[in-house]
């Protein structure tokens, strides 16, 4: 019998996990004053699509993709001035918000490899 491999998305704790880095991430992007300029008033819908789409980057459902389509990340940040400075202050809030709600040291290392590669794949502008 063949045995279904857990997904990060499972391994974390699912669900209830991703709400929580997600809402701590946003309340350390706010804070930060290099990254929250580029944020809106009202979080509501930006904070919605991160936690479907984390949930679906991690291995859990695909919900970003059946309410919104293909994510297209790196399109979607263009119209954004995303420097080296600001994926690497993005990434500090996310390593924050990961040390809150993940113990395991393994886990937040692979999230945040992850992390790093989409956060950098993203860098559109010089210093």
């Amino acid at each position: 019998m063949e045995m279904k491999q857990l997904t990060l998305f499972d391994r974390i704790g699912g669900t209830p996990v991703i709400d929580r880095l997600v809402d701590l991430f946003y309340m350390n992007m706010l804070a930060d004053p290099k990254i929250a300029p580029l944020f809106p008033q009202d979080m509501s819908l930006v904070i919605s699509k991160q936690k479907q789409f984390l949930t679906q980057y991690f291995g859990g459902p695909p919900l970003y993709t059946n309410e919104h389509g293909h994510p297209k990340m790196r399109a979607r940040h263009l119209p954004f001035p995303v420097t080296k400075e600001r994926a690497d202050a993005w990434l500090a809030c996310m390593q924050k918000a990961l040390e809150e709600t993940t113990s395991e040291a393994t886990l937040r290392e692979e999230m945040m490899a992850r992390l790093s590669t989409t956060a950098y794949f993203f860098i559109n502008k010089e210093e």
